[in-house]
């Protein structure tokens, strides 16, 4: 029976008791003190599982059971027969056999009234004066008296009527105290002095129960928390579950005190933790300032977005034959709830559109311009990258046997047509690919709404001199003195990058105590040019949770249910062959802490990608989630519900929202550079900015018997690379001088706490490395250790590591390199959008990341949407998730909104936009 449940259980024995005889039994898991709803000793194989016989000395269950009053003659004559012989098997009778009943319960109760009795009469004793009025006091946690009735069978009732009577009479107890016996009320409590409370405490501390807050079980020896006095630990599971909590410590005030329970019930309390805030308070000068600063930042967007709306309306007016202003574009009618999308690019509409009324197909307004042109630029062909499984031993280099060919090919999205399909005339008008007739011009908002905006913002602008806010920006960062030079004797600053003649070779790199309001314009000086940050210590900010990888399993692990789906298998990807495929979350995470080896000696490297989802990590691990809010840096950029300058929480609550995290990346690690099978995660540009906190990391070293395979099986790469690889032997051999190189330099250098090794590149250098992938790109392996065969774009591909070989050779070819440097424990590192970057763990690592999107990068995130529209239908990065335009307009409306409350008023009483359904989006 569930914890959290009580009921009444009645049961007839018949052939068991007395004809008449009824039991009524109430069966409760609950106690005084606390207790979880769910236990965990079904995990701990040191304990075995749940329903085992309970030991001596134990407590027991809190079961009462009501049983019929007997008479004290029934009593006796039942007593009398359990005491008589049996007959023996042969002389009893088959007609004699009468059903017996069970009084042995019977006979304990009578047994524990009498026990009851007699400590009454101690306590009596000790009693050497009589109880004043002003100390007498009703103990709620005090003996209480019940009838014969009564499972737990104190003293009879008549005797509890006598003795209550007696301190009446003696003065021992206040005669305004109402006691009605003609009820025979089932409890009545006594009238205790003061000096029986230190007694109760004793008896109370006799009593106490031996149960483990965290597994449930009253076989082991217990911790007892003597700031909560409630709360206990047994000892095996605080070597387990807290290894790094000393004993006293936990005695002193334990991990429930804390706010770090990591029981399953504690970890999916949804309640606000005592100590920490992970809310953002921002208050009203600072909202104002950063109102005005999105304003100025977002409003030469603004203007852009209107501009393209006003040359659609002119062309509108010129087919209609009427004038601008009586221009007026059909309502789209499309809910909140769902999101429109060009069925030619991909990309996110957010008004102002051309549809066909018959076939229902939608245009952006960037694609109908090209339509007139005649030069529609977005890509029409579906991608297929053809990787052949060639079987196991080839990816050890082994000889190949072709298991299968797989074509990688995404499924084709409805509704994108064929560029020819569309076509427009002399003037201007488009005729759909279905030939029902003309495209018509559409909207989402209210008509003219970005118009009337743009005329909002310049009211406001001249009335409050919005646009003469000085930048923000810094003249001289203070990472630099008065010559030029980096200060390094401030412990801001990380160098990670050798470039001749360049002033960026260093990062910005201030610790969470460092990073405050005051500190905001030096982020925002190294922030604005595209720069990442890195912030050390973060989880200082936060109460110390653990990220211990089997603190997440047991947390998210589930079996199915009518409220939720099984959460016992993930889908994890394999870092020898890139392949994703089912794994048990308990084997998962067993390797994450023990490492894994495949049959041929290797290590297995595996990863969980954007596990779990969004909403399962707020559902499963809400702690967790409030943890990681607390630790974020620079919230006013990075919160996710508060932050001012996170354009991402602009958006109306009606509407849809992008998936911006945050999500978990739970891999494998090694120091050493494999080049074959290591845990990366490939070269990549995020669809905006983003914050990535390494919460965890382990050491897994590699075994010594294991070393001698992994020589050998390099040698084999090695020479499988020389032949389908490499085109010359020189290439070979220098390759494999700068790996081992760099494998003896990453493991003599790695510091203790270091746990991934990072690559990002600057913004200016993306075409360079666009272009050395381009010519390179046969030197790589992806799927199945198979060779890359094609180039569709090679950041957004995601099939490229470059290894310290490839940036050595970067370097020498085009004169560009990274910003390389490793990322210790509780690190974050802030990733500007438009930097592609990648990502090697030296150790088993757990990260937790959040997008966000900053008035600084606008510029970027509109590059990437353009870049995205030109990518193959099914492309796994066409599809613009992002929506820039959408969060530039109601951006800006939600400052203007700030900035004059008398305007948010207005605005909430005129109607709302009107939509209605039209396509829902994949989430």
């Amino acid at each position: 029976m569930d914890s959290a449940e009580e009921g009444v259980i009645r049961a007839d024995e018949e052939g068991s008791r007395r004809p008449g005889l009824r039991r009524e039994r109430k069966a409760s898991m609950k106690k005084i003190d606390y207790r979880d709803a769910s236990t965990d000793d079904d995990e701990d194989p040191k304990k075995g599982k749940k329903g085992k016989k309970r030991k001596k000395g134990g407590p027991r269950k809190n079961t009462s059971k009501k049983v019929e009053k007997l008479k004290n003659d029934e009593v006796d004559g039942l007593e009398k027969e359990i005491r008589a012989s049996p007959k023996k098997p042969d002389e009893v009778n088959a007609s004699e056999i009468k059903p017996k009943p069970k009084i042995f319960k019977v006979y304990v109760y009578r047994k524990k009234a009498q026990r009851l009795e007699e400590e009454k009469k101690k306590k009596k004793d000790k009693e050497d004066e009589p109880v004043h009025a002003g100390d007498e006091k009703v103990n709620t946690m005090t003996d209480v008296i019940e009838d014969p009735k009564d499972t737990e069978g104190n003293m009879p009732l008549k005797r509890a009527a006598k003795e209550v009577e007696e301190k009446k009479n003696k003065g021992e107890m206040d005669s305004e105290v109402p006691v009605n016996l003609t009820k025979k009320p089932r409890k009545v409590a006594l009238v205790n002095s003061k000096k029986d409370d230190k007694l109760q405490e004793e008896n109370a501390e006799n009593s106490e129960s031996n149960m483990c807050h965290q597994c449930q079980r009253n076989d082991n020896a217990v911790v007892r928390c003597q700031n909560c006095k409630r709360k206990r630990y047994c000892v095996p599971c605080l070597k387990t579950w807290y290894p790094r909590i000393a004993e006293e410590d936990i005695a002193r005030k334990c991990p429930f005190c804390w706010n770090t329970c990591n029981c399953r019930s504690c970890l999916r309390l949804d309640t606000k933790m005592e100590g920490i805030n992970s809310n953002l308070e921002v208050s009203k000068d600072e909202q104002i300032q950063c109102s005005k600063y999105i304003v100025q930042r977002l409003l030469p967007y603004l203007k852009e977005i209107n501009d393209e709306q006003i040359s659609e309306m002119e062309v509108e007016a010129k087919i209609s034959g009427v004038e601008f202003e009586k221009v007026k574009p059909q309502d789209a009618k499309c809910s909140p709830d769902e999101r429109l999308y060009c069925d030619n690019c991909r990309t996110a509409i957010f008004d102002l559109h051309r549809s066909c009324w018959s076939c229902k197909s939608d245009i952006c307004l960037t694609c109908s311009v090209e339509i007139r042109k005649g030069k529609l630029q977005t890509c029409h062909e579906d991608v297929s990258w053809n990787y052949i499984n060639r079987g196991p031993d080839y990816l050890h280099g082994g000889e190949e046997e072709i298991v299968s060919t797989t074509d990688y090919r995404l499924e084709s999205i409805d509704g994108l047509k064929h560029q020819s399909m569309w076509k427009a005339n002399e003037a201007g008008i488009i005729t759909c690919y279905c030939g029902a007739g003309d495209l018509k011009l559409k909207r989402i908002l209210p008509d003219g709404w970005v118009s009337d905006l743009v005329k909002r913002v310049e009211e406001t602008a001249e009335a409050k001199r919005l646009l003469d806010v000085p930048e923000m920006v810094m003249e001289l960062c203070p990472c630099f003195t008065s010559q030029g030079h980096t200060g390094m004797d401030n412990n801001k600053s990380l160098k990670a990058a050798c470039r001749e003649g360049s002033e960026d070779n260093y990062l910005y790199c201030p610790s969470v105590t460092d990073v405050q309001q005051d500190d905001l314009k030096h982020f925002q000086h190294h922030w604005v040019k595209g720069e990442p940050v890195v912030v050390r210590n973060v989880l200082e900010a936060t109460s110390g949770l653990s990220w211990e990888p089997m603190v997440m399993y047991r947390a998210c692990r589930q079996v199915k249910s009518a409220k939720h789906e099984t959460l016992l298998e993930v889908e994890a990807v394999e870092g020898l062959d890139c392949c994703e495929g089912p794994v048990n979350l308990h084997e998962f995470f067993t390797g994450y802490t023990k490492g894994f080896y495949d049959g041929k000696g290797w290590p297995r490297v595996m990863k969980l990608k954007d596990w779990p989802q969004t909403k399962t990590f707020k559902e499963n691990l809400p702690r967790h989630s409030e943890e990681f809010l607390c630790s974020l840096p620079l919230k006013q950029y990075t919160h996710p519900c508060d932050g001012p300058l996170n354009l991402a929480v602009k958006l109306p609550e009606d509407c849809l929202k992008p998936d911006m995290g945050p999500k978990t990346y739970v891999a494998y690690g090694f120091p050493q550079e494999l080049g074959r099978g290591d845990s990366v995660t490939k070269l990549h540009c995020d669809m905006s900015d983003a914050v990535n906190v390494l919460t965890h990391i382990c050491e897994v070293p590699i075994k010594d018997e294991q070393k001698p395979n992994i020589d050998e099986l390099k040698e084999k790469h090695a020479k499988q690379d020389l032949k389908e690889l490499f085109s010359s032997v020189s290439d070979y051999k220098e390759k494999m001088e700068i790996l081992e190189k760099t494998c003896e330099e990453e493991v003599k250098n790695l510091a203790t706490d270091g746990g991934a090794l990072w690559d990002i590149f600057r913004r200016e250098d993306v075409p360079k490395l666009e272009e050395y992938l381009k010519s390179h790109h046969t030197e790589f392996r992806h799927f199945h250790c198979s060779p890359v065969s094609q180039v569709v774009h090679p950041i957004h591909d995601q099939c490229f590591y470059l290894t310290r070989y490839h940036i050595m050779k970067l370097k020498e070819e085009y004169g560009i390199e990274p910003w390389t440097f490793v990322q210790k424990l509780g690190d974050a590192i802030l990733i500007p959008v438009g930097c592609p970057h990648q990502v090697r763990n030296l150790k088993s690592c757990t990260k937790v990341a959040l997008d966000f999107v900053s008035p600084e990068n606008i510029s970027e995130c509109f590059r990437l949407t353009k870049e995205y529209r030109l990518l193959p239908p099914n492309h796994h990065s066409k599809e613009d998730k992002l929506q820039i335009k959408k969060m530039v307009i109601f951006a800006i409306d939600k400052a203007l909104k700030d900035l004059d409350p008398s305007e948010k008023k207005s605005s909430e009483a005129k109607e709302k936009p009107k939509r209605a359904t039209k396509r829902k989006t994949k989430h």
